[in-house]
């Protein structure tokens, strides 16, 4: 893409209502803009950034054997008296009356939907396990939106549900939830630690948020030091449908002490001493088992493999697509601007012409471009006439991973430089060799 043709809003003025980095990042780099109160379009170059992520979640969710599906934005009320919570939510859902006069809600969250979906699809215990999930926007209407897209009013997220005929088999969902979460967030260059959180009412322990660590995050995190060790997705590889082995890693992943303010057992902090560490998170996931919660208030039942009906078992497991693009932000960024992990950049690499008005690196710059859209490396053209300070600007806030910068001094001695964002090392080189290391 040109970006003589592209909308790309950059502003070099930090926004005076922006509080923390990821919000007056995304607003400086021209990502988003707010159009009412916790209400954001995301710009050409967020569109991206979204995209990106969504699709990593998609690819997770599907390698965890999880079914995709489109559920509405707009709910009926009736399915949320069914479960006994229409009433119960309280100011943050957003309540509509049609012409006809019937009750509608702005879904903040689907399970008296998918509850519903199955219930009239299943009918058999051979219908299950089953899990499901779509990415969908959601609606919640908090009290004082903030920190841009990491607490907006609307927002998009990946919400899955499972059905199982017991507790042992919801386990196993779970499980693979758990898995298919620490993959997903490892995929975006994010360390995400899995700590206890609170099931309330329903008891148990099958309740996990997904933290990662940033220094305006919006809690605090207890947890041992082993979890700054780095990690890869390659460090999550299990296979999910070997039920032993499975457990067995998730035992590994929870042994290790991590937890929020609300959850600390200072007791045993106290006997972590030095191996203690403090810090801020941002959660990112949450994945929940709530039994017959749902299934049962709303008449859920499938016939067993002996006649008896039985009342299947289910849990949620959410994903804040549109969050992590501000928690990334949060994690990854310097002085200049954004650092975007390879995974979820817009774009590989911004293409720099130096001289628009020399007719020698118009060519080149020209022949680059086409050449990597050719091998098809994604590229921001910056073909603009603007001084050359300014493109470096634009090209450092918004954060691709590369920078190839063609200029009439290198073109003489037959190089290009390309620049390494995240680490800020430059090199020359010839542009079949900067082609071949992009490619």
């Amino acid at each position: 893409m040109r970006l003589s043709r592209y909308f790309l809003p950059v502003t070099k003025e930090t926004p005076a209502d922006a509080e923390v980095i990821s919000h007056k990042l995304m607003l400086r780099a021209g990502l988003v803009r707010q159009t009412a109160a916790g209400i954001y379009a995301w710009l050409p170059l967020g569109l991206r950034v979204l995209k990106k992520i969504e699709q990593i979640v998609r690819e997770e969710q599907d390698r965890a054997g999880a079914v995709e599906l489109l559920m509405p934005t707009l709910q009926s009320a009736d399915l949320w008296r069914e479960s006994g919570r229409y009433d119960a939510y309280g100011p943050e859902m957003l309540r509509i009356e049609d012409r006809q006069g019937r009750d509608l809600l702005y879904g903040p969250t689907n399970e008296e939907m998918i509850t519903a979906l199955f219930r009239d699809g299943a009918k058999s215990y051979r219908d299950l396990p089953r899990m499901l999930y779509h990415i969908q926007w959601k609606f919640r209407d908090e009290t004082r939106p903030r920190f841009g897209v990491m607490r907006g009013r609307e927002f998009l997220m990946k919400d899955a549900y499972s059905f199982d005929l017991d507790e042992a088999a919801g386990r196993i969902s779970y499980n693979k939830q758990f898995v298919a979460y620490l993959r997903t967030f490892a995929r975006m260059g994010l360390r995400a630690i899995p700590m206890q959180a609170d099931t309330g009412p329903i008891g148990g322990d099958l309740s996990h948020e997904f933290i990662i660590l940033a220094p305006s995050g919006e809690s605090e995190v207890f947890f041992h030091k082993n979890w700054e060790e780095a990690r890869s997705v390659e460090d999550y590889n299990v296979a999910t449908d070997d039920t032993e082995a499975l457990q067995t890693f998730v035992d590994s992943m929870t042994a290790e002490y991590a937890a929020t303010d609300e959850k600390r057992d200072e007791a045993r902090e106290a006997e972590m001493g030095d191996d203690l560490l403090r810090s801020r998170g941002v959660e990112v996931g949450h994945i929940f088992f709530f039994g017959d919660k749902y299934s049962k208030a709303m008449g859920l039942r499938v016939s067993g493999n002996d006649g008896s009906m039985i009342t299947p078992v289910m849990g949620s497991y959410g994903v804040g697509v549109s969050r992590l693009a501000g928690a990334i932000i949060e994690a990854s960024h310097d002085d200049d601007g954004i650092v975007w992990p390879e995974a979820v950049a817009p774009y590989k690499v911004g293409l720099i012409n130096m001289r628009a008005d020399d007719e020698a690196c118009v060519a080149a710059a020209d022949d680059l471009y086409a050449r990597l859209e050719a091998a098809g490396v994604e590229v921001l053209y910056d073909d603009r006439d603007e001084r050359g300070g300014a493109k470096f600007a634009t090209m450092d806030v918004i954060g691709l991973p590369w920078q190839l910068i063609v200029g009439p001094r290198g073109l003489k001695n037959g190089v290009v430089e390309l620049k390494n964002r995240a680490s800020g090392e430059r090199e020359e080189l010839s542009a079949e060799a900067a082609l071949e290391k992009l490619a």
